[in-house]
């Protein structure tokens, strides 16, 4: 099976990755090989001045993808503790010309709390983090209320969380402690940006008829950094009980990854995509 080319329009599971493939001359540079240590200089880190977005746990980077070529004047950043996911990530935006982005390496809780300057972001997205199923490994669940405290210290004034989840119990349990932090709105439709899916796990899931919960706040104003930490500390852990039953999604999408894109639907996308009219 041929390689993608310049002008290619890549495939996931009958849906369209974001962003046609440009001429290798086109092709951009976004691998941060090493998060340096401290706070991060946005300008520095991009070469200019722009709203920050942190996707965490971005994955293959198919939601940020969306997010870099609507908004072409918001600086990128995805991040995922997996180098296999942020290799293809990388290669896409590189293919994609997305200057705009950046890609690394790390836990989003690390990023938060290391390398990120407070107040300096505008938007913090995170898609199906990893309800972890053993209880010896419940520790690892990502977000807990210290999360949603370094989220709302990052978050610039008036800046919004966007969450998303299909797993029932992790989402009940993050709309129990999200008001705290967050003025919360639940989303029930898909992101109108990606009507089949923002992520790879968000289309498997939806194609096996499995409900999305998602949802975005904005950062609560006049929350006193003290007793901001006094409401984290007091606040429940998540210990709820993880479906097993979604442990199949997991496996699907980990044997995925590794699978190319169907070049015949990138090449018959492209020729079909050239004969419609415009809307």
């Amino acid at each position: 099976m041929p390689l993608p080319g310049p002008g290619d329009v890549e495939f996931e599971f009958n849906v369209p990755i974001p962003g046609i493939i440009l001429p290798p001359e086109q092709w951009a540079r976004t691998a941060l090989k090493r998060v340096p240590e401290g706070h991060l200089d946005w300008k520095t880190l991009f070469g200019r001045e722009a709203p920050v977005v942190l996707d965490i746990g971005c994955g293959n980077g198919r939601s940020l993808l969306n997010l870099a070529l609507a908004h072409p004047d918001y600086n990128a950043l995805g991040v995922d503790v997996l180098p296999v996911v942020i290799r293809y990530a990388t290669r896409r935006a590189n293919q994609r010309g997305l200057l705009h982005t950046r890609w690394a390496v790390i836990g989003g809780r690390e990023l938060l709390a290391l390398h990120t300057p407070p107040g300096s972001v505008t938007e913090i997205h995170c898609y199906h983090p990893q309800p972890w199923y053993r209880r010896d490994q419940i520790g690892l669940r990502l977000i807990t209320p210290q999360f949603l405290l370094l989220a709302h210290r990052a978050l610039a004034p008036g800046g919004k969380l966007v969450l998303q989840t299909d797993h029932p119990g992790y989402w009940k349990y993050m709309l129990s402690i999200l008001p705290i932090f967050f003025d919360w709105t639940e989303v029930r439709t898909p992101w109108p940006n990606a009507p089949k899916g923002i992520t790879r796990r968000e289309i498997i899931a939806r194609q096996r008829g499995l409900p999305i919960f998602r949802g975005h706040g904005t950062a609560r104003p006049l929350l006193d950094p003290i007793e901001a930490e006094k409401l984290a500390d007091a606040l429940p852990l998540p210990v709820f009980n993880a479906d097993r039953r979604l442990l199949e999604l997991d496996r699907l999408e980990s044997e995925q990854s590794n699978r190319p894109s169907n070049s015949a639907a990138r090449k018959n996308h492209r020729r079909s995509s050239r004969n419609r009219p415009r809307k």
